[in-house]
């Protein structure tokens, strides 16, 4: 199936470039054929005048013929210089635009650059030269496979951007339908632990490890539901942004090594926003982690929350290895790791929470190598 995919695009692709040619260059040999008309039209221009030189002289000269070519001219534009007057005179052009010298200097120019300008020999002795350039509509002509090129590249794009957007949506309706069955997964265990939990209960077994338990279980059941609604468009309300990072940041606290100290500086007064309480720890569980990795479980995590004007600004720093410059936008893009393992999805994951579905901003603030990295969080005040 793989393979019948692969030669259909492949063919399709081919096809293209062939019928591109194919238009390209039937294009370029009607404009050139377009252009020896052009050329044979003014020889026979020529010709005409040349012959009407000989015989104006005759006083009984009638030819009709040699009149209707010369006045048959109503497209070409072009200049005749006649050499014993040494003027100018000009058909099909705005005789004001003739009469600059500097101008008609560029457009005899041009001419000479179109056509090879055809001298009118009368006795040996040249009259006459014409300079004649391209019609309109060979000017038109000139520019439409450059128009054509342009139209196919676009057309291109169209299907590039097309496919990879389908196989976008492919992937995040696999990841969607995995994530939702690794919720459902969960969810028979974790019933049969909150069952466990009921019956130590009933035993003699210190409460504060039951509390505990009961607080794992707790925040499994958060997670189950975050992958369940992954997917989904999560729904937002007016919550106290201080309150749920507190919340957070107290339980990764307490399930971290005594190794890494931990530092909250937040404001006396409630700071509300639009949240999802879930997807926001989550983001918070996974800056607060990937600290923790960057320093090999040993240093420090600093959260501290503050509001602007119009935003409400979390930074999460750490005091690991720090980022490369170069590396401080490609941490968000889907599969970039610095670690050796991990799939690189955490990151990517906070950066689509925060501003795709609440309208924020993440970014890293700041980083130095061997001394840490801020991570900021914008959220629009409420």
């Amino acid at each position: 199936m793989r393979n019948k995919t692969v030669f259909t695009r492949w063919f399709f692709i081919i096809s293209s470039i062939f019928i591109i040619s194919l238009i390209l260059w039937n294009t370029y040999q009607f404009f050139t054929q377009l252009k020896e008309n052009e050329r044979n039209k003014m020889e026979i221009w020529a010709a005409a005048q040349e012959e009407f030189q000989q015989v104006s002289t005759n006083e009984n000269w009638n030819s009709k013929l040699i009149l209707k070519i010369l006045q048959s001219n109503t497209t070409t534009p072009m200049i005749l210089f006649t050499h014993r007057e040494g003027t100018y005179t000009s058909n099909n052009i705005d005789p004001e635009f003739v009469k600059d010298i500097e101008k008609r200097e560029d457009l005899i120019q041009q001419y000479v650059s179109e056509y090879k300008p055809i001298d009118i020999v009368y006795n040996g002795e040249v009259l006459q030269t014409i300079y004649y350039g391209n019609s309109p509509i060979i000017n038109k002509i000139k520019y439409y496979p450059a128009t054509l090129i342009v139209i196919i590249l676009l057309f291109f794009l169209a299907v590039f951007f097309f496919y990879q957007t389908s196989k976008s949506a492919e992937q995040n309706k696999l990841w969607a339908g995995m994530a939702k069955e690794t919720a459902h997964q969960i969810g028979t265990p974790l019933s049969s632990l909150v069952g466990w939990a009921e019956i130590l209960k009933t035993e003699n077994v210190n409460p504060e490890y039951i509390s505990e338990i009961e607080k794992d279980i707790s925040r499994l059941k958060t997670i189950t539901e975050r992958f369940s609604k992954i997917g989904s468009v999560p729904t937002l309300q007016k919550v106290d942004l201080v309150a749920e990072t507190k919340s957070s940041y107290d339980y990764l606290k307490s399930r971290t090594s005594k190794m890494i100290e931990f530092h909250l500086t937040i404001p006396n007064e409630s700071i509300e926003v639009q949240l999802n309480p879930q997807l926001y720890s989550w983001t918070i569980e996974n800056l607060v982690k990937n600290g923790i990795d960057a320093m090999r479980g040993q240093g420090s995590i600093s959260v501290e929350i503050m509001a602007t004007h119009k935003k409400a600004l979390v930074h999460i720093s750490d005091t690991g290895k720090g980022l490369a410059k170069k590396d401080f936008k490609k941490i968000f893009v889907p599969g970039f790791t610095t670690k050796k393992r991990g799939w690189g999805l955490g990151l990517s994951l906070s950066k689509r929470i925060i501003e795709d579905y609440h309208n924020g901003k993440i970014q890293v603030l700041k980083s130095v190598k061997n001394e840490g990295t801020t991570i900021e969080i914008a959220l629009p005040l409420t």
